[in-house]
């Protein structure tokens, strides 16, 4: 089976994602099918192995996990939705998960405590700003976007009202606390070292 097989103005469930069997890696966000980025660039999987490389660091033997993508991220209104229910399933770049109820061998079933998404020139605008909404509607409590080319990362935290909000850009020489993990440090001078 193809993407160009479906319809893609067409709303889909998770029901029916189970089923595709494409050529093509695809997300659904409130139903509806994206495209995925053919494969990361260079400065992409630098940034994502350096970050996993961190992470793997800071939660051995911590009770959160980390997942790295391909893993499916089922999000939806509420926990247990049948999969006819969801309307959206992502693969961030990577993705913290501390409950471990919400992991299941199909991926996770409900909202990471983090996620992050390294940005490729196949990222639109559209799918980064549809992915921050459901992101925030589904409670992910960080989330974090960086963009390698720019060597930048911005941090959205969850406030009280279940918004987010945004910090100032980090660039090359900050050092990066995460809110919820705020023992965990990231030396974006190191993170950024030899992308250009």
């Amino acid at each position: 089976m193809k993407l160009s097989d479906l319809d893609l103005n067409k709303q889909y469930s998770y029901a029916d994602y189970m089923g595709w069997k494409l050529e093509e890696t695809v997300e659904l966000i409130k139903g509806y099918i994206f495209p995925m980025a053919p494969a990361p660039n260079l400065s992409h999987q630098r940034v994502s192995m350096r970050l996993t490389k961190t992470f793997l660091n800071y939660f051995e033997g911590h009770k959160c996990e980390l997942f790295s993508a391909p893993f499916d991220v089922r999000l939806s209104k509420k926990l247990g939705d049948s999969d006819k229910l969801i309307t959206t399933v992502v693969q961030p770049d990577l993705c913290v998960v501390c409950d471990r109820n919400k992991l299941d061998e199909q991926g996770c079933n409900g909202a990471p405590d983090l996620i992050v998404e390294i940005l490729s020139p196949g990222n639109t605008r559209k799918e980064m700003k549809d992915k921050m909404n459901v992101y925030e509607e589904s409670a992910v409590r960080e989330y974090w976007i960086i963009h390698p080319k720019e060597n930048y990362l911005i941090i959205y935290t969850l406030n009280e009202k279940g918004k987010y909000s945004a910090s100032l850009p980090f660039v090359e020489g900050d050092m990066v606390y995460s809110s919820i993990f705020p023992d965990m440090k990231i030396d974006l001078e190191k993170l950024f070292a030899d992308l250009k």
